[in-house]
């Protein structure tokens, strides 16, 4: 892994320093134990230390922990133990009183929060320990700006007599990172809904699936949906990755429509998410459209998966 990934990290400030505050809430100096899970360049097990964390387990598998071993020696933090190897994969690990992990993509889940939150309540924290983060929402709302669909069809453009109606369909059949100004969001983006919740401190299952309606006062036309995320690190400290917020390394992901959705006043558009995300299997999304009249008829309809946008 190239190392400019993780000094895209390093360069949010924004992300370091709510995680920084969200340690300071629950470390007692001299006292708490943290593992950091997925520690990457170290930097959370380095922040940990300095606020007093008596011990740090810091766990990570890529090349990236030999650079963090270098860091942590040169920065003299002898609280620190760097364990090379999946959080997973310990048979039988240290408990520690405070787990944190930022394990979080684009997309909330891409990176396996689940199995690795699940894991380390099970078996990393101590009864009554905090996990970091503790809770997570995930946010869609219309995307009702042509830009990012239109970047998408440029099959239809060809031209010369020639069909590409499934390669066209391929593109669209798959999620993209993009930045959303809140213009290019029904309503600017304040009629956003959550359609998942996830407490860490609960057991949390890989499949996800959840709704969303919204009534149509006026005529617009939608072109996909934006979906980011809202996390609860502890009480009072929330990291979002909301076009709303201010911005972070982490983006917006854009689900295309496969056709652009006029709709009317009056009418409602229902939608559903769905994913499956698990170091096994990977990460599925699936997401549809559907489209009821003032009567409360279906007009409308579209499904769309990543499974469909796979080259065969």
């Amino acid at each position: 892994m190239r190392i400019e990934y993780h000094r895209s990290l390093i360069a949010d400030i924004g992300r370091l320093a709510a995680f920084e505050r969200a340690l300071a809430k629950v470390i007692r100096k001299g006292e708490t134990v943290v593992a950091d899970i997925g520690t990457g360049s170290g930097v959370l097990a380095m922040i940990a230390a300095k606020l007093g964390a008596r011990k740090v387990i810091a766990y990570e598998f890529a090349e990236i922990g030999a650079l963090a071993e270098r860091l942590v020696k040169l920065n003299k933090l002898r609280n620190i133990e760097l364990i090379p190897m999946r959080s997973t994969e310990i048979i039988e690990p240290e408990r520690a009183d405070v787990v944190v992990t930022e394990t979080l993509g684009n997309y909330a889940l891409e990176e396996f929060l689940v199995e690795t939150m699940n894991d380390a309540k099970a078996r990393h924290l101590k009864p009554g320990g905090v996990l970091i983060p503790g809770g997570l929402e995930q946010m869609v709302a219309p995307v009702i700006a042509s830009r990012c669909r239109d970047e998408l069809v440029a099959w239809e453009r060809i031209g010369r007599g020639l069909n590409f109606g499934p390669a066209n369909t391929m593109s669209l059949n798959n999620a993209y990172v993009r930045v959303f100004p809140p213009a290019e969001l029904l309503d600017k983006g304040r009629t956003a809904v959550t359609w998942d919740r996830l407490d860490f401190h609960a057991r949390n299952r890989f499949a996800r699936k959840g709704t969303a309606e919204w009534p149509i006062a006026a005529p617009v036309t939608v072109h996909g949906l934006a979906v980011w995320w809202v996390a609860e690190l502890v009480p009072g400290v929330v990291l979002s990755t909301s076009p709303l917020a201010a911005p972070t390394h982490w983006e917006q992901l854009f689900l295309p429509a496969l056709e652009p959705m006029e709709l009317k006043a009056g009418e409602t558009l229902a939608v559903q998410v769905r994913s499956h995300s698990s170091e096994e299997g990977g990460t599925d999304l699936a997401w549809s459209f559907r489209v009821r009249t003032a009567k409360g008829k279906q007009r409308l309809s579209q499904d769309l998966s990543l499974e469909k946008g796979f080259l065969p």
